[in-house]
């Protein structure tokens, strides 16, 4: 493999190209009109433009990639994550046109990709599942038995997709049918697929994941757990690595669970086994992401590989040079999506230009990052800036440096989640450890945050004053 195309934008595509270039693997970027001057672009040995600035005229065009690959003879694809990522379509026609899609094969993308398809090929494996009924359901009449079966508060979800789309928690017999309408409704909206299923609502649960490397000798390693469990509309903000919760002997237990569930659907590549934990410590498979994952960076810093590698290595046909007695847990890793989002607006977008855009650097820190002071946050693609890592030899070290970290992160033009991560971080309930998905519903509300800011602008406003008076001391000779 001595060229690859990364099917990417922003930090991600970066991320795979640094890699691929320390392998001496020559690579290929993609842009739209509206990332012409992104540093993914001017990092790459060769770019091509795919067209216009909406994913569905550029980014998510796989037809169009494909034909640029082939014209530039690249030998494979690597997807990153979100766009075609999880594209069985697009896998398939990358293997059909002679290159190496740098992920599963695209059954595997087909059966995980459907909730209830992954729910049937793991039954036989014996992996604890949330009560509920496997397939989807559309008749209210029947919705109603089953919720009545499995006991409210019961949770709708979409099979066709995830994301927190065509999710619904309904408490009382009564939402039902207005909260099943509204999830089909939602499902279709965003997946194309208005299926949806019933399953027991986990109260007070906890996101762990746990990230797999499938190669195609047979081989299926775990790389240990990710805390998932800040998240903000269903969608991950804080991660960490590993998780405070879970003793040695469970760890193993769901790592050894994590890879029945890549060997129930043939994987190969990295993947991630995503259990939802209830309050006991009972843990529940959720769903396979058939994909390296946005908070992979937290697994290679405690882990001490680089998947992107092993990934590109898998891909080509090696056989994984680790065993499973090989791989140690050190330190704690930590990782903030730094998103252009407002904070005390409902996370909603903020887009603007990057007026001052300044990078934390320090040992211990790690800026996976898409962007550059000057540059315009587009409307078109998902808001992530960047994805800020600290690492310690302990969680507190990895906590404390993060919020130096989110200190010294400097940007202007745009809101960001930086002050969002540095509440979680200073919160007890996460310093503790004794937090759920529920943290931002239970502890978070903006005018906290406002009242923080307003506090740490007071005394920078104080510490300034000071300083103007200590140099109106200073005796000014002027010069003749």
């Amino acid at each position: 493999m001595k060229k690859i195309l990364v099917a990417n934008r922003g930090e991600i595509a970066i991320r795979v190209m640094r890699t691929a270039q320390k392998m001496g693997i020559r690579t290929v970027a993609v842009y739209s009109t509206a990332d012409r001057n992104a540093p993914h672009v001017k990092f790459a040995d060769e770019a091509v433009c795919i067209g216009e600035a909406p994913s569905n005229q550029s980014y998510l065009l796989g037809s169009k990639i494909i034909e640029v690959a082939k014209h530039l003879k690249v030998d494979g694809i690597h997807p990153g994550y979100g766009f075609l990522s999880e594209n069985a379509d697009f896998a398939e026609a990358v293997e059909k046109n002679k290159m190496v899609f740098i992920g599963p094969k695209s059954k595997a993308i087909r059966t995980m990709g459907s909730k209830l398809a992954a729910k049937e090929v793991v039954k036989s494996y014996d992996i604890p599942m949330v009560p509920g009924i496997d397939e989807a359901i559309t008749d209210i009449g029947k919705a109603k038995q089953v919720a009545r079966d499995i006991g409210f508060p019961i949770l709708i979800k979409a099979s066709a997709g995830g994301g927190g789309k065509g999710m619904r928690v309904v408490e009382e017999e009564k939402d039902l049918e207005s909260q099943m309408d509204r999830a089909i409704s939602e499902a279709t909206s965003a997946f194309g697929d208005g299926s949806v299923f019933l399953e027991k609502y986990v109260s007070s649960p906890r996101h762990i994941e746990i990230q797999v490397m499938a190669d195609s000798h047979g081989n299926i390693l775990y790389f240990f757990e990710r805390e998932c469990s800040v998240q903000r509309r269903h969608q991950k903000v804080v991660e960490e690595a590993p998780s405070c919760i879970l003793s040695p002997e469970l760890r193993e237990e769901m790592g050894v669970a994590a890879t029945k569930v890549a060997r129930s659907c043939d994987y190969l590549g990295a993947g991630t086994v995503e259990f939802l934990m209830d309050a006991d410590h009972n843990y529940y498979f959720l769903e396979m992401n058939t994909r390296l994952q946005v908070e992979h960076p937290v697994t290679e810093l405690i882990s001490g590989v680089d998947l992107v590698e092993l990934q590109i290595r898998v891909a080509r046909g090696e056989a994984l040079k680790l065993k499973q007695e090989d791989l140690r847990i050190k330190g704690h890793a930590l990782e903030l999506r730094v998103y252009a989002e407002d904070p005390l607006n409902d996370f909603l977008p903020s887009v603007g230009t990057l007026e001052t855009y300044r990078l934390p650097v320090g040992e211990g820190i790690r800026v996976d990052n898409g962007y550059e002071e000057g540059m315009d946050v587009p409307i078109y693609y998902d808001p992530m800036l960047s994805k800020l890592i600290t690492y310690g030899q302990s969680r507190e070290e990895a906590i404390q440096l993060m919020i130096k970290a989110i200190d010294d992160y400097h940007v202007e033009g745009v809101r960001t989640t930086l002050p969002f991560g540095k509440f979680v971080c200073e919160h007890e309930a996460f310093r503790s450890g004794n937090f759920d998905t529920h943290f931002v519903k239970k502890y978070y509300a903006p005018e906290m945050l406002a009242d923080g800011m307003e506090v740490e602008a007071q005394i920078a406003a104080i510490i300034a004053l000071k300083q103007y008076q200590e140099d109106k001391k200073i005796l000014r000779i002027p010069r003749n």
